[in-house]
């Protein structure tokens, strides 16, 4: 596979942090990263991917407009509009405005009834901005999925932590939060995780670790006693899949880095891939790398523990 710096280009890299002029010094900003929010880094930031509903609104315009059969340039100029602004638009750099849109479905002879809704919805702020959080970096993708395959080795996932080991992890981090921050940090995580449980159309998670993580002490022996029945409540939910890669396994390829898949209700929407680093975190939305994402996710599935077995392995952890 090639390396971050050779491919950078070519994917979304969210930066971790923001802070606006004049906000206080409790008012970091940071990304909504999974498994670990991560305060500023020291490295130049890198810039933020445009937010997961423009992008997806862009990639509808691009399909009317190649199925109208018009190049860039001369839908540009049948709207009014230069080349520039209309490919901006179609990666989801800008905002779409009502009129535009309808104007587009006028010359592209397509009628799409969910066009405005998209737009609309598209302008809307994040729910997670009510908590600090700014950048679209994770929590923008996870909210708009219906499926996520996690490949977190040695780290619960945030969507199955519980509130003392969150907090646990968050108190860790060199970089130390105020109680503000901490406990929006706290609330944001149990939003999502809140998707879960939703009575009608829950959040599908399948979800790998090693055993290493369970035997990991975050925060203390209670917490982490906790911990392991709240993987056991929620290994019990049809719409979650739990395996652990057993230290007697040995080394699985594939488990040296932990990475997120996430997949969409609609055919047509492709999958995102979420690999978060030291200073930041990779958007990657190309075909191959996607692909390549799925084989390694499926063979280390293979190489795991079943969920029955993983089950089993979790309740001799917990009884030690």
């Amino acid at each position: 596979m090639r390396s971050v710096a050779s491919t950078r280009l070519k994917r979304f890299a969210s930066t971790p942090t923001t802070v606006r002029p004049g906000d206080p010094p409790d008012a970091v900003k940071h990304n909504g990263n999974p498994a670990s929010a991560i305060p500023a880094g020291s490295c130049c930031p890198v810039p933020t991917p445009p937010p997961f509903r423009r992008r997806r609104l862009g990639r509808k315009l691009t399909r009317m407009r190649t199925r109208a059969k018009l190049t860039l340039e001369e839908a540009a100029k049948a709207l009014y509009r230069s080349k520039s602004t209309l490919h901006r638009l179609e990666n989801g750099e800008t905002i779409l405005d009502v009129h535009l849109a309808k104007s587009m479905m006028d010359l592209y002879d397509q009628y799409d009834p969910d066009l405005v809704d998209q737009v609309l919805r598209a302008r809307e702020p994040g729910w997670w901005t009510t908590y600090g959080i700014e950048n679209q970096g994770y929590i923008d993708v996870e909210t708009e999925a219906s499926h996520v395959r996690d490949l977190s080795p040695l780290i619960i996932p945030g969507l199955l932590q519980t509130t003392g080991y969150m907090r646990a992890m968050f108190e860790a981090h060199r970089l130390k939060r105020t109680k503000r921050w901490l406990e929006n940090d706290i609330r944001v995580r149990q939003i999502r995780q809140q998707r879960l449980v939703e009575p009608e159309d829950p959040l599908s998670l399948h979800a790998i670790l090693e055993e290493a993580a369970l035997r990991k002490v975050v925060g203390s022996r209670e917490v982490m006693n906790e911990q392991l029945v709240h993987l056991l409540d929620m290994a019990e939910r049809p719409n979650v899949n739990l395996q652990l890669v057993s230290s007697e396994q040995g080394v699985v390829d594939g488990m040296a880095t932990a990475f997120t898949l996430l997949g969409f209700a609609r055919p047509d929407e492709p999958e995102v891939l979420y690999i978060e680093y030291l200073t930041g975190a990779l958007h990657i939305e190309e075909e191959r790398e996607l692909q390549e994402a799925r084989l390694t996710f499926g063979f280390v599935a293979s190489r795991a523990l079943s969920p029955q077995d993983s089950v089993a392995l979790i309740e001799r952890v917990l009884a030690e």
